[in-house]
Formats: C-alpha cells, structure tokens, sequence
C-alpha cells in the first residue's frame, strides 16, 4: 500500500463533503437482545439466499449536525492514525480508502460488547455512542450521494454481509445494519464451499467498483471457520472543473530524495485554492459542480516527516481556514497504480485493539454468543489521476470466525494397579468371561 500523496488526497476529498443536512426520524439502536424473526424477511437471488430486515434502509435518519461533525472529526482522527502506520511501513506509494474501513468497522462495532466494543471504538475514534453513530453513518453516506446526483460525479458506497448458511444472527443486528448500512446478508456455504463462496465475494467486489477491485480476499483468507464476511465497496469516478489539456503536459524530472525520475506532468493556470508556510504548500483543485476536491500538500525539501507527523483533523481543519483563492501555474505529474490486498490485523491491533482479534472478543451482539472473532480486515485500492480528473475505488473485508473453544482435559484411565475384566455380550448384558488381574504375567 503505498502513496502519500495519494491518501491525502481522497481524504481531503471526503473532507470538503462531509457536512450534510438530513432529515429526522427516531434512530435505530444497537442490538440488544433477542429479536423478532418475523422482522427478517428471507428471499432467493440466484441461488444465493438473502435475508434482510423487512423495512429496509432509513432514508431520513435522525442525526443532528453536531452528531456528523463529531463523526467526520473522528475518521478522519483514524484516517491519519492508519495513514502514518502504512506510510512507514513503505517507502514506496500510500492509498486507501479510511471511509471504506471505517464503515466496515461500523457495521462490525455494532454487535461488540465489553471491552471489544470500547477497544473498536478508541482506535476508530468512534466518540458517539451505538444509538448515535450508526444513523450518523447512514446521514453522511446518503449526503455523500445525494451530492454525487447533483454534480454529476459517480460515486457508489455500498456494504454487504456474507453469512454461513447453517450458523443464527440476531435479527436485531441484522436490522441495525440494513436500517442504517443498507446491508442484507447473503448466506453462503463457507463450511463446505470455502473457496468458491470467496470468489462469490471477490466477484461482488468487482462489480461494486467498476473492475477495479480484483481479488480483494486472498487465497486461503475463507476457511470452514468463517462465520461472516463483512464487506464495503467504494468507487469515485469526477471530472475537474477545469480540465487539463493533453497537449500541454510533458515529460519533467520527478526529484525521490537523492534520486530522480522522469514523470508526465499535466500543466494548467488557474484559479484556485491555496495556502504556503515554511513547512509545505497546499493547493485544493475542485471537480465538477465545485462541491468536491483534491486537496494536495506538498512539504518543503526535508519537511515531509515533520508535515506528516502533525497530521490529524485540527490540522485540515486548520489548513482548509487558511486557503485563499489565488491564480496558480500548476504542474502535476499524472499517475494511476493500484495496491495489493493489506492484512490490517497487525496494524489494528498496535494501534490498541487486541481484544477483536483475540478468542477473548465479544461479539454477543451478533449472534448471542461470545464465540466470534475477527480473523483479519483485508483493504485494497486504485487511484488514476489525469488530465480529465480521478477515478478511485477501494474494498474493504472483515472475516469473522468461530473462536475455538477449549476442549475438556481427555479423561484418563492408568491401569497399573490390579482391575477386574469382563467379557460381555452387549445386546443382552450376558456375562460371557468375567476376571480379575493382579500379575499381568505374560505365559508361553
């Protein structure tokens, strides 16, 4: 996973449209306790079943403002706590996705307990209580998309829960994340069709995103132990305002420290968003319909690891109070990559969640019983910017397994002492031999 430059720019993306003005209705708690099956409608797509909660998704969530600037503050918090996790741990480019991991993790907060569930909460940042953060998710993401229609830029957020066919969920968690997830679940044969019941999740993936999430989940990752696959899809695709023109972009020098390499860089004069200090420069691009941006913050020689340790919320917060509308000659050098499937299990747990991944995690609020872990959170994405604007799409998956439970000390039976035998017939309880051993001699 690699580019710097490539993760502060979906962030700064995400963070000229997070504010959105929603509607009001009563919020849909947290899984509590048993809930009424007769809520859990189940119907057939394909050969897939599908069971999802009779009223479907709330489209007028109840969520104050405060509630969504609460949540915006925090992801991004989380944005950058993983950000400078994977930017050390590559010299090479950084991209993901923190919206798509961040409602992955949302979906699978909800049906935490105990300390798994405050664990969760503090390296996601998630401040808002269960009956708070959920409709929050759902405001932001129906805004999110709302501005998508009216300026004409894609956008597709979608989320999905793939369940063993044989194993209960509660219908309570099932509701809370069709309510305010828009997720059904679909329930496949992990049992005994581990690996085709993968690539029925990689497939919805790829669809989900355009083609440009492949293979998300890795050979090996679904096991007869999968219990449930928690899955997030998203995909951008935005004209700028102001388009380049390909016959102004030519081939320039791309300077990596001591090294240098020769890149195609898009040129453009034009009036746009920027603020300089002694640390970096900023400059905020817009798209089409001026609601969306690519933010991009360019650190003086030297300074890159003292502009990226002082990365978080207060700081974009800060720097977006700063930029000024000013004519800027601008030259961007284009580029597209994609990264490799990512284990975030390592990561997540450094950052202060152990409990989730451990056979001590309590899921209760899944499925009543504490005998459910996280397995790994597996993130992938792609990113190409031209001379039109930016295509980029991103998956995230959260593998849940069945925790091993101890099994009972085998009983022990020594005979090394004198013991009595019999031979039996057990149909009628004959006593065919009967004896007793005392010198286990071994005659000729």
């Amino acid at each position: 996973m690699r580019s710097r430059r490539g993760f502060l720019c979906l962030i700064a993306g995400f963070f000229f449209l997070l504010v959105a003005n929603c509607g009001h209705n009563n919020p849909v708690t947290a899984p509590n306790g048993p809930g009424n099956n007769q809520d859990i409608v189940t119907t057939q797509e394909g050969s897939v079943t599908v069971e999802s909660y009779c009223g479907g998704r709330d489209s007028v969530p109840a969520s104050p403002i405060q509630d969504l600037a609460t949540l915006t503050k925090g992801n991004t918090d989380f944005a950058f706590d993983l950000y400078k996790k994977l930017s050390n741990a590559d010299t090479g480019n950084t991209f993901f996705s923190p919206y798509s991991i961040s409602l992955a993790f949302a979906m699978t907060w909800a049906g935490a307990r105990t300390q798994t569930e405050s664990q969760i909460a503090s390296v996601l940042h998630f401040s808002l209580g269960q009956s708070q953060l959920h409709p929050a998710f759902d405001a932001l993401d129906l805004g999110l998309k709302a501005r998508a229609q009216k300026d004409s830029f894609d956008l597709n957020v979608v989320n999905q829960l793939w369940g063993e066919k044989t194993y209960h969920f509660l219908p309570d968690y099932l509701k809370v994340v069709s309510v305010n997830y828009g997720a059904s679940m679909r329930l496949l044969d992990f049992i005994n069709n581990p690996d085709p019941s993968r690539l029925t999740i990689n497939a919805w993936v790829g669809d989900q995103t355009n083609a440009r999430i492949q293979d998300l989940i890795p050979p090996g990752a679904i096991t007869p132990a999968t219990t449930l696959v928690l899955t997030n899809a998203i995909y951008f695709n935005a004209q700028w305002a102001d388009t380049f023109q390909k016959q102004n972009s030519q081939d320039q020098t791309f300077y990596q420290g001591n090294d240098s390499v020769t890149a195609l860089f898009m040129h453009k004069e034009g009036t746009y968003q920027y603020a300089s200090n002694s640390e970096f420069s900023a400059l905020g691009m817009p798209y089409k319909g001026g609601e969306i941006s690519m933010l991009f913050i360019l650190p003086e020689p030297g300074e890159m690891s003292a502009v990226e340790s002082g990365l978080s919320s207060d700081f974009l917060t800060g720097l977006a109070g700063t930029l000024q509308e000013k004519v800027v000659d601008v030259a961007i050098p284009k580029f597209k990559f994609s990264t490799s499937s990512t284990s975030l299990r390592a990561i997540l747990i450094s950052l202060g969640m152990p409990a989730p991944f451990s056979d001590t995690a309590d899921f209760s609020g899944i499925d009543g019983t504490r005998y459910l872990h996280i397995q790994d959170a597996i993130h992938k994405a792609f990113v190409a910017v031209d001379e039109r604007g930016t295509e980029a799409a991103a998956a995230t998956a959260i593998t849940i397994v069945g925790t091993s439970v101890m099994a009972p000390p085998p009983i022990t039976f020594i005979a090394n002492r004198p013991f009595i035998f019999l031979i039996r017939d057990n149909v009628t309880g004959s006593v065919l031999f009967i004896g007793k051993l005392v010198d286990p001699v071994l005659e000729g």
